[in-house]
């Protein structure tokens, strides 16, 4: 291979031996012996979409998760220049931008011997590629180093950072772009490549990101307009193994046993399966956010019962969590110290219940286990292959609202959007307005909180919530409460079970942004402190350069406070 044609992706940003890099000629070959033919550059389009190059954002980083006692560089403060992620993200997103950059350089080279729907469809999904990664580049990083040519060696330690405002534009052209080549579907294929909608669709999330609302709006009411999107009518089902390809799912990572592309699921799987259920679980942060079947906060409802807190509740919080006592892959799910022994349906008796603390001293330390996209096609080797979704309608749906109630254009089609996720979540159609609690209050900063937790209870574990607190600017007020948990299996007795009070001691109070304040049931003993969770504004709100990147080029300057 050229060494001019692999320079961006692995020595400036990476400075990394040629031996580091994936040289593999079948999916990145030298600049001016490849791109030759059709198979050639359909191969490089295809290149772009490998997992690597799309890691999403960790649910480890924010408020909605819980790892025992364990935290994050995130949501310890200590995120600096070293880590991996900052790291690992830097240079893969650039190695693509880089592979983006040379194919769209290059299909000139092919441009008399292919049609040109095809050429605009390889062009299209490079420009949608580089949009989307120049776009999280600048989210996370702020200023970044922007080009779209292959540089040489010399030229590449001369960049400098370019103003992310200037990036931005150049993002929102290349989303342009490649909403106007790429087609609207590919058919009955199942390659998840970029199409017009998933266009539209990330230049909406990544407006909203840059606060700049008006093209928000205009981003997704253009998908919505495509008319080809409809919310799948289960949300359960939605996320399971078997639903492959629904007209919800926008743009999604495929995963599959057959070709070894699966996600290790062990941590949230319950003990009696043989998981390690509750190392990775969804927080009392998340679940106190869901609201009742009412509409309104569990600190305002008169439906909400705390020792029954599943009770009463939208529905996507059962489909999320799992309800005690329910059934959970053939058992019993049951937490509560005196439930030593619990049901196996499989062989229809009693069994030791390893999903109690009381049996179990590292089964779930808040009680809680992860239901969402979970059965029993997770249990082999204890890998999941459900596709990775990375933009769905519902999300078009929550932006096109959010964008409008932030422009102050509040009309009936803000509360249509809202209404039509809700509703799917309770099963019905949005006219059936007395089945669910449906949104009609015009007031702005009403809507706004609805909003935000509309977004929080409808894609909990899907990597959402940390570009949500981030563009809000209440990471510093979320990420600075603790984490919570249950006493140890005496205590617990003693302070809350046997004083009637199991689940939940005390009903907190939830703010503006349904955020809840478990500091009280803590500081009457009644909780256990798992965390202190703690995040330093303004500073955390963009992440280091790479360490490595300014020690090997002058002309990059680092973040303020790293």
């Amino acid at each position: 291979m050229k060494l001019k044609s692999i320079i961006y992706s692995g020595v400036l940003f990476g400075a990394v031996s040629c031996a580091d890099l994936d040289l593999n000629p079948l999916s990145e070959g030298s600049s001016e012996a490849w791109y030759s033919n059709e198979t050639e550059v359909e191969m490089s389009v295809n290149d772009l979409f490998r997992g690597v190059f799309w890691p999403g954002y960790s649910d480890s980083w924010t408020d909605d998760y819980t790892n025992r006692e364990a935290l994050t560089p995130i949501t310890n403060a200590t995120i600096n220049g070293e880590w991996g992620t900052v790291n690992n993200i830097w240079s893969n997103t650039y190695k693509v931008i880089a592979r983006s950059n040379t194919l769209l350089l290059n299909l000139d080279k092919i441009a008399n011997t292919v049609p040109q729907q095809t050429l605009d469809k390889f062009a299209g999904n490079a420009h949608f590629v580089r949009a989307a990664k120049y776009g999280e580049l600048v989210f996370l990083y702020g200023d970044v180093v922007y080009s779209t040519t292959i540089l040489d060696l010399e030229e590449a330690f001369t960049m400098s950072r370019t103003d992310k405002n200037t990036v931005k534009e150049a993002v929102y052209e290349d989303f342009d772009r490649a909403a106007a080549l790429l087609p609207e579907t590919y058919g009955s294929s199942e390659n998840k490549l970029a199409t017009k909608g998933a266009a539209y669709a990330m230049k909406a999330r990544f407006a909203l990101q840059m606060g700049d609302f008006g093209i928000a709006r205009d981003a997704a009411k253009a998908c919505m307009d495509l008319g080809i999107y409809e919310l799948y009518p289960d949300y359960s089902e939605l996320f399971l193994t078997g639903t492959r390809n629904p007209s919800e799912v926008i743009f999604a990572m495929p995963r599959s046993r057959a070709l070894n592309v699966t996600w290790g699921v062990r941590n949230y799987l319950p003990r009696n399966r043989g998981g390690w259920g509750g190392a990775e679980a969804p927080s009392w942060d998340l679940f106190h956010a869901y609201l009742c079947t009412d509409g309104l906060p569990i600190d305002e409802s008169p439906l909400y019962d705390p020792q029954n807190p599943f009770n009463n509740r939208d529905p996507r919080c059962a489909a999320t969590i799992v309800p005690f006592g329910t059934r959970h892959l053939d058992f019993t799910y049951q937490p509560h110290p005196d439930s030593t022994m619990v049901m196996n349906f499989s062989t229809g008796s009693m069994q030791t219940n390893n999903d109690t603390r009381s049996v179990a001293p590292f089964a779930s330390f808040n009680g809680l286990l992860r239901k969402k996209g979970v059965n029993e096609e997770w249990l082999p080797n204890f890998q999941a292959e459900n596709d990775e979704i990375l933009m769905r309608y519902a999300d078009v749906l929550l932006m096109y609202a959010e964008a409008k109630i932030e422009l102050g254009e509040i009309e009936p089609g803000v509360h249509d959007a809202m209404n039509a996720v809700r509703a799917r979540a309770y099963g019905v159609d949005p006219t059936q307005t007395g089945e669910y609690p449906a949104i009609t209050t015009t007031d702005q900063a009403a809507l706004r909180t609805l909003l935000r937790t509309e977004r929080r209870m409808e894609f909990g574990f899907e990597g959402i919530r940390y570009s949500d607190i981030i563009r809000w600017e209440i990471a510093e007020k979320v990420l600075n409460r603790d984490i919570y948990g249950m006493l140890d299996v005496a205590e617990l007795k003693e302070k809350v079970v046997d004083q009637d009070l199991w689940f939940f001691p005390m009903t907190p109070e939830i703010d503006e942004d349904g955020v809840a304040d478990l500091s009280p049931m803590f500081e009457a003993g009644l909780v256990k402190r798992l965390a202190i969770r703690r995040f330093e504004a303004p500073k955390q709100y963009l992440w280091p350069i790479p360490s490595k990147e300014i020690l090997i080029n002058a002309n990059l300057d680092q973040n303020p406070g790293y």
